[in-house]
């Protein structure tokens, strides 16, 4: 008997746990049951909202609207509980299930922004690459070319400047240099690149010049003018006499070098020029090709290496033309 009535009570027991369970595991279903009919109610009270507009602007008709509820649910075949329409009523004089557009922020611009991207990324992102291929473009042909010249200017200037003093055989060119090199230093401490860089232009030529090595000598080739005299633009009554005069190379090779001309003030690069002398010398090379056609001391300067002006041998103030 003890042990009969233990396994009743056992069962018993079970069922009212298994009862209270089932009631608890429901209760959440009945809940979402309810506010899904009270969503329908809600959206039923929508659809005719002439009804609502003529009801619910008085309590006194409240009543009637719930009537007339349960009378369309009928309609439909289902039976709503009076709790549930009273709560769809309730929710729409609330507008608890009214959707509510969201307000313009910064968030939802850039939420709408993000969702349309493939209309606008496409577009954009061509423009961003076009743009920097552009920047970038400029920044290797034309910045950064500009950078590196102006940050290579100092060494650039110190190594020419040692280049020309080793190599000049002459005291006054290795501080001609040096103050170009001083003028130039100068300058890039006041941002003037192109002053400096112009500056080391000029110290380059003059060791260009200091390079080179040639013989001058009177032009005497047939059909070619190895002399011509001017007379002077200030002086009607005289005469300026000139040797054409030519650059030879230790390969026989006609230099072109740059001559300035005495007349216009301007510098030309030119294979040959007039050297201005007297009228003594010019008469004796003149005598000199008259004689067989042929100058026999045609050679008339040298200019050595480490010099930055010809030695000459013959009677001359060093002038040029190179137009006649």
């Amino acid at each position: 008997m003890t042990t009969t009535s233990n396994g009743m009570e056992n069962t018993a027991s079970a069922t009212e746990s298994a009862a209270t369970s089932a009631s608890e595991s429901s209760a959440p279903r009945a809940k979402l049951e309810n506010v899904m009919a009270a969503m329908d109610v809600v959206d039923t009270l929508r659809h005719r909202q002439g009804m609502v507009e003529r009801e619910l602007d008085a309590d006194s008709r409240r009543s009637q609207l719930l009537e007339r509820l349960r009378t369309i649910y009928a309609d439909q075949g289902m039976e709503v509980p009076d709790h549930i329409l009273e709560e769809g009523i309730k929710a729409l004089d609330e507008d608890r299930f009214k959707y509510h557009p969201t307000k313009k922020s910064i968030s939802t611009a850039l939420a709408h922004a993000y969702v349309s991207r493939k209309k606008w990324g496409l577009p954009l992102g061509a423009v961003a690459l076009v743009a920097s291929l552009l920047f970038g473009g400029n920044y290797w042909l034309n910045e950064r070319p500009q950078q590196l010249a102006l940050e290579a200017l100092p060494s650039n200037l110190q190594q020419t400047y040692t280049e020309i003093q080793t190599l000049a055989k002459q005291p006054d060119i290795a501080v001609q240099a040096k103050g170009l090199q001083n003028s130039a230093n100068a300058a890039l401490q006041n941002d003037k690149q192109d002053t400096a860089e112009a500056l080391l232009a000029d110290m380059e030529n003059m060791l260009v010049q200091l390079r080179m090595s040639y013989h001058i000598k009177v032009v005497s080739r047939a059909g070619e003018q190895s002399g011509v005299w001017r007379i002077p633009d200030i002086n009607s009554t005289a005469r300026n006499y000139y040797l054409i005069v030519e650059a030879i190379d230790g390969n026989n090779n006609v230099l072109t070098l740059p001559v300035l001309n005495e007349e216009t003030g301007k510098q030309t690069s030119v294979d040959k020029w007039g050297l201005r002398v007297d009228y003594k010398t010019f008469n004796q090379v003149a005598a000199d090709k008259q004689d067989d056609g042929i100058i026999q001391g045609n050679v008339v300067g040298e200019k050595r290496v480490g010099y930055l002006s010809p030695e000459y041998r013959i009677a001359t103030s060093g002038a040029t033309i190179t137009a006649w």
